[in-house]
């Protein structure tokens, strides 16, 4: 077969490449579309797999203690869902009582916001001042309408939802009691020659998972803390939910922290004026640059290895796609990614020679 000429080659280099990178990007559209399809199935099992990164662990010890197995992980497994429920009875109550005053609270701030712009040294016109505050409002509401279609929706949705917690519960009680003999069948799947692969794959990946989960939960949890003893100081009303939103946004990196400070500022800023509403953003952006500067690269950048603008352009792109459910897992999907595929690239590395793959054709040893 000829060669085509000279100048034609960098034509014919281009042309493969975007072919090939069409395949990809329909192939990915593909499988996202398949998962969110039977995402009553997906999102059960990627919660129970991020649970059990932090409870197999602790079943593991007490086995190594003498622990029989099954108790090991009948109790680890009653001893984290306690927990859960626990802090779900003593917390959701108080947000659920406090919740219309929050959202009231939101309303007015943007009102007393627009008040301040006509006022302020911005100078808007009344006009453009009420389309602001038309906008804003509008697009709350909608917000709003959203949720309460979703949890108005009727039986469905409960039922959706009731069936999800039970597989989430049966999962990891599984995850937790036989994690290693279910990842020892996923292995087996891929023949012996992916075996190896598969199971460096797999334990690269449980690790970055669990540490993304702890080091997550950590910056979390410091951020609810800090900033709900900071909104107690300064006398913001709802400080409860105000923290629980402070900590359910801080999975969403960046966009959530956004979010959750600019709903904290717009209730001090009706209940308690306009210096507490500032005093409230700079707690927020002090919170912030130690989370975004310490915490959040020691604790979890090391972890998934991204760069912030990776996990921002994984964020916005999850949220584009899944809404606030894709904007959650895009990070740990993206550690998980980025674990993996080095280890996939060097599949002969991670194979060995002749003699060493025939040697480690041995029963794989099990992440976690």
């Amino acid at each position: 077969m000829d060669r085509p000429p000279r100048r034609h080659r960098g034509l014919v280099a281009v042309s493969n490449l975007s072919w090939r990178l069409l395949v990809v990007v329909l192939a990915i559209a593909l499988v996202a579309f398949v998962l969110w399809e039977i995402r009553l199935v997906v999102l059960p099992l990627f919660i129970a797999v991020l649970l059990s990164t932090l409870l197999h662990p602790l079943a593991q010890r007490l086995r190594r203690r003498g622990v029989p197995d099954l108790l090991a992980s009948v109790a680890v497994f009653l001893g984290g869902v306690g927990v859960l429920a626990g802090a779900i009875y003593l917390v959701v109550p108080a947000v659920i009582d406090e919740l219309t005053d929050l959202v009231a609270s939101v309303q007015a701030g943007i009102g007393e916001l627009g008040d301040l712009l006509v006022e302020g040294p911005l100078g808007l016109s009344q006009f453009e001042a009420q389309e602001t505050i038309r906008e804003a409002e509008q697009r709350l509401a909608n917000s709003l309408d959203a949720i309460a279609s979703g949890v108005l929706s009727g039986a469905l949705l409960v039922g959706e939802v009731l069936a999800g917690t039970a597989i989430v519960l049966v999962l990891l009680f599984f995850f937790i009691k036989d994690g290693p003999l279910i990842w020892a069948w996923v292995t087996r799947l891929f023949g012996e020659r992916g075996q190896p692969t598969a199971q460096l794959v797999g334990e690269a990946s449980w690790t970055a998972l669990s540490q993304y989960v702890r080091g997550i939960g950590f910056v979390a949890t410091f951020d609810a803390t800090f900033i709900g003893v900071a909104l107690a100081i300064i006398g913001v009303p709802l400080v409860i939910p105000l923290a629980v939103l402070t900590f359910v946004a801080a999975f969403v990196p960046y966009a959530g922290a956004f979010t959750a400070g600019a709903v904290a500022a717009l209730v001090a800023l009706v209940s308690n004026g306009v210096v507490a509403a500032l005093l409230v953003v700079l707690a927020v952006l002090v919170v912030q640059v130690i989370e975004g500067n310490i915490l959040y690269p020691l604790v979890v950048g090391r972890t998934t290895h991204l760069h912030p603008v990776g996990i921002l352009l994984a964020v916005t792109t999850g949220g584009v796609v899944a809404g606030i459910i894709g904007a959650v897992v895009a990070v740990p999907i993206m550690a998980v990614v980025n674990a993996a595929v080095p280890i996939i690239r060097s599949d002969d590395r991670a194979l060995g020679s002749p003699p060493e793959r025939e040697a480690g054709r041995s029963e794989p040893r099990p992440p976690g």
